[in-house]
């Protein structure tokens, strides 16, 4: 076989090229070779003289091998045509010659041309892209234009790559596929990676005829198979300089070898790529049939015609052998908006989906652009045949029907061949939206009153939530405030308290469903309430300094406390309701959080809270610098009372607090931001807030008895490790609060050299509880009980 852009052909040979069309039809050979008959050859690409030098080396290197089954070197021509090539080898020397070609024409002529000068070689009707020949059975396949002709670009590389999967599968170990082509760039891109992992390349230019001038020149790669799954690179006889050719074939065939020589680079070097379907079942990293713990591998799904779409994918072995295990083998599905997000980017994060799956093997597809509008039941029809052969086998279960879920922490599918959907209850039987809008701070923002499914039918009465929702985390709920009717808090319903889902705010996975909830928009936020049990732990860490709040209090004066970030305004309100002493000021860098917090939950300012639409850094900083200085830093808020008078926590008003009225020091920093960049690492705060300069601008702020508290929301324990060395270098004593079920982790950074010892927090439990005054018994015990989980890292 060939194809017509080769040497010039006569006219009445080009017109007969003219009628076969297409050359992977079989009809269409058939009579090309009954008009041509069979005395006429035509050679396609280069003839024997100039194939014979580059050829006989590497067949009689091929012979000298030793082969167990044979004596005589075993040859495959597939695509024979009648071309002469068989003839010259069997008069060489080299008479065990099987041709194969689908034209039974063809195979006729050439048998009754060779039957009697030629008796030992051997002729068969066969589709090179389906032989009927055992596995390892020819020392070398021999192909003269084959590939190209089953390569034409409009038909796709379909029937090129089942041929080269049969030319792997027939050759014997240490076996030579020879092919002369003419090695356009749609043809090399299918070789290279075929015969990627596993074998040996090398690139020849064939001479051309020294009178010819040709416009294309004929090329004859090597492929030796080997035992082992080794990568090479591709070795090569010339350069681009010497290539006696067409300039758009020479730069064609050295950009590809180039580009192939890279990636091949790139995978000896180790580094972190993708890999194809194909080099996994060549075994570039192991047996994919057999779990291997701990292993990790980026690789591609789909290719152009195979498959609607392409997809990138990780799969990962679970690091525990032994499980237990839910699912043998999972597939789980990451929408586009949340694929760069650091649980499912990061390879730290990602090894917690597969913890959290259940899953021995987790085969995780991370959507594109390309899949926005797909549905997602296509996709999944489209992704099974593609992830199966990526399933490890399970002799243990070998008819079980997996089930599909939707993960708890992710809006994202996990499914396992299967037919039948079960969707995770996100534990909300109302939703009501109240508030949909957008920042060109924070990006779209969503405020929703919810009812929570009562599971145990204890409660004689559910009361609404109100939940404030930034879409760029939309997997977490910022703040969550109690809803009730005039905005107090009736007693009789505190010993009905409703049983919701966990709401730790940055910390809880958004529900889908949504009800209209009419009855809830009459409601008002309670704010001697703390829905978010962060909250509770940030209140419950204010213990450690009790004696100190304690001295302040009872000498009439005022607690100076700052909080970075105003969210819903819930944490600055219940201080300022339940802890009467504070002077509370509050620094957020969205006017539009300003603006809903009153609106939505029913934030209020006076004297003693007040709010400063600024950036928490540079407030802290121009704090410190102007406090040093005497003077303190003012910043807009417009929306602030302007008269008021603020004490120092010691309670004396030296000159400058008169004339600013301002206090100068700091006794509680709250930092309590979300990140804008989830792929990060840290959903709280923003990275800057841990940076150790910040760190340290902070503890000279804090006055000597001081309190630094930091709410840190992240699923890398190797983040959460890096921020608590950093406060340990700069504050004198750390405790840290983890809520239990929660990714939060509170970090409280004490000034003084003394702290609160074990046997001292029950008393300092009694003491934090007289301060708060809390209007109910339960949020005092809550506080209570986070209390003694409190723990010290210093």
């Amino acid at each position: 076989m060939g194809k017509k852009r080769t040497q010039q052909p006569s006219a009445s040979t080009d017109d007969l090229l003219k009628t076969l069309g297409d050359f992977t039809s079989k009809e269409n050979w058939d009579s090309f070779f009954t008009v041509r008959g069979s005395d006429d050859s035509f050679e396609w690409y280069a003839e024997w003289p100039q194939l014979r030098d580059s050829l006989f080396p590497l067949l009689q290197q091929q012979q000298q091998q030793p082969s167990p089954s044979s004596s005589s070197l075993q040859i495959l021509v597939p695509g024979c045509g009648n071309s002469r090539l068989s003839e010259h080898l069997y008069d060489a020397g080299f008479e065990d010659v099987t041709n194969v070609d689908f034209s039974k024409v063809v195979i006729s002529d050439m048998l009754r041309r060779n039957v009697r000068d030629r008796p030992n070689m051997r002729w068969r009707v066969m589709d090179m892209t389906q032989m009927q020949f055992t596995d390892d059975t020819f020392d070398v396949v021999l192909d003269k234009g084959g590939l190209d002709a089953l390569m034409e670009p409009e038909l796709g590389p379909k029937l090129g790559n089942q041929y080269l999967s049969e030319v792997k599968r027939v050759l014997k170990s240490r076996g030579k596929f020879i092919c002369l082509t003419l090695a356009e760039s749609h043809v090399l891109g299918l070789l290279f990676p075929k015969f990627r992992f596993g074998w040996k390349l090398s690139l020849y230019a064939i001479p051309q005829k020294p009178s010819s001038n040709p416009e294309l020149q004929t090329f004859m790669l090597v492929a030796e198979k080997e035992n082992s799954n080794e990568l090479h690179q591709i070795m090569s006889s010339f350069s681009r300089s010497s290539l006696d050719c067409h300039q758009h074939q020479a730069s064609g065939l050295c950009e590809a070898l180039e580009n192939e020589n890279r990636i091949r680079g790139e995978y000896l070097s180790g580094s972190d790529i993708l890999y194809s379907l194909e080099d996994l079942q060549l075994g570039a990293k192991g047996d994919l049939t057999k779990l291997s713990p701990g292993r990790r591998v980026q690789l591609t799904l789909g290719e152009q015609g195979g498959s609607r779409f392409c997809y990138n994918a990780v799969l990962l072995d679970a690091k525990q052998p032994c499980g237990p295990f839910s699912f043998h083998c999972g597939v789980f599905i990451v929408p586009k908006t949340r694929a760069h997000e650091w649980l499912f980017s990061s390879e730290e994060g990602q090894w917690q989906v597969v913890e959290s799956s259940k899953a021995a093997r987790l085969i995780m597809v991370l959507l594109e652009t390309i899949h926005a509008n797909a549905d997602m039941d296509h996709i999944q029809k489209d992704l099974s045949p593609l992830v199966k052969p990526l399933a490890p086998a399970d002799n243990d279960k070998e008819d079980q029907i997996p089930q599909t879920i939707i993960c708890s922490f992710c809006e994202g599918f996990l499914f396992v061949y299967c037919t039948r959907f079960m969707t995770a209850s996100d534990g909300i039987k109302q939703r009501n939206i109240v508030y949909q809008g957008s920042s060109s701070l924070t990006g779209p923002i969503v405020i929703e009153d919810v009812v929570y499914e009562n599971a145990d039918g204890d409660v004689a009465r559910s009361l609404p939530f109100r939940r404030l929702i930034f879409r760029r985390t939309e997997g977490l709920v910022q703040s969550e405030a109690l809803l009730t009717r005039d905005g107090s808090f009736d007693k009789s319903v505190s010993k009905s308290e409703p049983k919701k889902a966990s709401s730790s705010s940055k910390s809880k996975r958004r529900g889908t469903q949504r009800k209209n909830n009419e009855s809830s928009s009459k409601m008002k936020v309670y704010h001697g309430f703390l829905a978010s049990s962060y909250h509770t732990g940030i209140i419950s860490g204010l213990s450690l300094i009790s004696s100190y709040l304690e001295s302040v209090a009872s000498a009439g004066n005022r607690v100076k406390a700052v909080v970075i970030g105003l969210g819903a305004g819930l944490l600055p309100m219940f201080l300022h309701e339940c802890m009467q002493f504070m002077q509370i000021e509050v620094v957020e860098l969205d006017p539009t959080m300003l603006n809903l917090a009153r609106d939505y939950f029913g934030f209020t300012q006076d004297k003693h809270l007040k709010v400063h639409i600024a950036d928490g850094i540079e407030f802290v900083r121009d704090y410190r610098n102007l406090s040093a200085a005497g003077e303190m830093p003012v910043h807009e808020n417009k929306d602030a009372l302007s008269s008021e008078m603020l004490l120092s926590s010691n309670g004396r008003c030296n000159s400058s607090d008169e004339e600013t009225g301002r206090s100068t020091t700091i006794d509680i920093l709250i930092v309590d931001v979300d990140s804008s960049d989830s792929s990060s690492g840290m959903t709280c705060p923003a990275a800057d807030f841990v940076e150790e300069s910040f760190l340290r601008t902070v503890k000279d702020t804090l006055s000597e008895q001081g309190l630094f508290v930091i709410n840190l929301v992240s699923r890398s324990s190797a983040i959460k490790d890096t921020v608590v060395s950093r406060m340990k270098e700069v504050f004198s004593h750390l405790f840290c609060l983890q809520l239990e079920g929660e990714v939060n982790l509170v970090i409280f950074g004490l000034c003084s050299e003394s702290y609160i010892k074990e046997d001292c927090i029950p008393e300092a439990t009694l003491r934090l509880e007289k301060l708060l005054k809390p209007n109910h018994p339960e949020i005092s015990q809550s506080i209570n009980d986070a209390v003694k989980k409190l723990r010290c890292l210093k």
